[in-house]
């Protein structure tokens, strides 16, 4: 249960409210209409007619129904499209309570129970990207893995060694990637992250999760960010 409550997502054109707060400033904004497409636990994509920046990070509160009221959530706003006047939005949830997260949940269940039970996350998106020719990455990406190959030098701060690696792929969270050595387990790692977009190198800290070989003086490890680096995912998906 625990798994599935992670990566429920349901789908449909919901009518919702949503308050905005006014950065830089006490005053509180009035709730406006708004339709959100689909919603997780970590994040939703939503059609507002205000617009708001990209790359940001935004507070606001969320009415899915009277009973389900999402006070003081904060997001990262990951991308823009205006279609026809209308602007649609993907947002990373980087704040949302434990309380909110149970009102999502049951709401989720309530309303979009069946649904929820003939496909999981992962089935959904598959069928989305191969009947809509990958439309909906868009929204995925900054949550997903990126299949990117990028250079990328670390230090082994058990150690003091240092080495360079080739990211396979890579997330807000996440990073997977190639070296010419096994890495232990547990290893805390500083790495510099090569990104040929003229900008300095991208400082990431993380921690080796796990490290198999894959081929001759070749091997795979998965590594998992100190902190999800929105900034830093941004300026690789421009690229």
């Amino acid at each position: 249960m625990q798994d599935h409550r992670q990566t429920i997502r349901w789908r449909a054109n919901w009518q919702a409210k949503i308050r905005l707060e006014a950065a830089g400033s006490d005053a509180t904004k009035d709730f406006t209409n708004c339709l959100i497409y689909d919603i997780t636990l970590r994040g939703l994509r939503v059609c507002l007619s205000e617009k708001i920046e990209v790359d940001t990070s935004i507070k606001f509160s969320l009415v899915l129904s009277e009973d389900c009221v999402l006070d003081n959530l904060e997001a990262w706003v990951a991308w823009h499209k205006a279609v026809d006047g209308n602007h649609f939005y993907g947002l990373y949830f980087t704040r949302i309570s434990d309380p909110c997260k149970e009102k999502l949940y049951r709401f989720t269940r309530e309303n979009f129970c069946e649904q929820i039970n003939k496909q999981w996350w992962k089935d959904i998106d598959r069928d989305i990207d191969q009947q809509k020719g990958g439309e909906k990455m868009d929204d995925r990406r900054i949550f997903e893995r990126l299949e990117k190959r990028l250079p990328l030098n670390f230090l082994n701060l058990d150690t003091g060694i240092e080495g360079q690696a080739l990211t396979e792929d890579l997330s807000a969270k996440g990073i997977g990637m190639i070296t010419g050595r096994q890495l232990e387990p547990k290893t805390p790692l500083e790495m510099w992250l090569r990104i040929p977009d003229k900008g300095e190198p991208l400082y990431l800290r993380g921690e080796v999760v796990w490290s198999k070989p894959q081929g001759i003086n070749e091997y795979r490890s998965g590594i998992n960010l100190e902190k999800a680096d929105l900034m830093g995912i941004s300026r690789v998906l421009r690229f």
